[in-house]
């Protein structure tokens, strides 16, 4: 006999609860459900109706293909999912994954544990110069290799760049001199933005019924980062390197 499934929304770090309170996790779409309604200890994660597919607003256009997309340094630890209520990012997350047919948008791969290759959100943002306003535009699915390769500044704190230029070569197909000089325009571009303090725009998500939480004022995000760092955290590009000292740290250069 087929279990019924109630579905919920689980963020992850809720899981165990979950499991505890009696809930099911179907491997096939990748969801928790409740194999009886009105189940005491699963009423919290009771499932919202689905984020439509095309936020209002988004631009499905922008940012196509694999590239490095650095965070400007005023930015660091203010992404969409530190904004949004967990449940509501479960919600976000579901429907990236799944309008993207479970596959990354970059290089085609699919989730892969053994590989320790997962499916993961990034943002694509515009900046306007005049406004100083920083403005969610879309969201896309990239595995983790591909996703390493856009915070490209991050792979060089964790000691792994070397892995994420070989990935960045072999997606793109540029050669080794094309691929060392987008790294170097790309930290060129991070460095001109991190001289500017942002404002958050984030309407796709809200004018979708997404929950926020408040995000950071744009004078308060510099400290924290500095208290995310001291506390323990990792800052998603390196606290300092311009684009030519990046490049000299980067695989066989001479």
């Amino acid at each position: 006999m087929a279990v019924e499934r109630h579905w919920l929304d689980v963020p992850y770090a809720d899981k165990e609860a979950a499991k505890k309170g009696g809930a099911g996790w179907d491997a096939t779409v990748k969801r928790w459900y409740a194999p009886h309604p009105d189940m005491p200890g699963l009423q919290r994660w009771a499932a919202a109706p689905d984020v439509p597919d095309l936020l209002p607003g988004e631009d499905r256009t922008l940012g196509n293909g694999l590239f490095v997309d650095l965070v400007p340094s005023t930015c660091w630890f203010t992404n969409v999912r530190s904004c949004v209520d967990k449940k509501d990012w479960e919600r976000l997350r579901r429907m990236i994954n799944r309008r993207a047919g479970q596959r990354c948008e970059a290089c085609g791969a699919a989730e892969d544990r053994d590989a320790k290759r997962w499916l993961e959100a990034h943002e694509r943002w515009t900046f306007d110069d005049t406004t100083r306003v920083q403005t969610l535009k879309r969201l896309i699915c990239l595995c983790t290799d591909c996703h390493t390769v856009t915070h490209f500044g991050y792979a060089q704190v964790r000691g792994i760049e070397a892995q994420a230029f070989t990935h960045l070569i072999k997606v793109t197909k540029m050669t080794d001199s094309q691929a060392r000089q987008h790294v170097r325009d790309a930290f060129g571009l991070w460095q001109k933005r991190s001289s500017t303090t942002w404002d958050l725009d984030l309407g796709i998500l809200t004018n979708a019924g997404i929950a926020l939480a408040p995000p950071p004022g744009a004078k308060e995000r510099a400290g924290v980062a500095v208290n995310t760092l001291r506390s323990g955290g990792k800052p998603a590009v390196p606290q300092q390197s311009g684009s030519d000292s990046v490049i000299r740290r980067m695989p066989g250069r001479r």
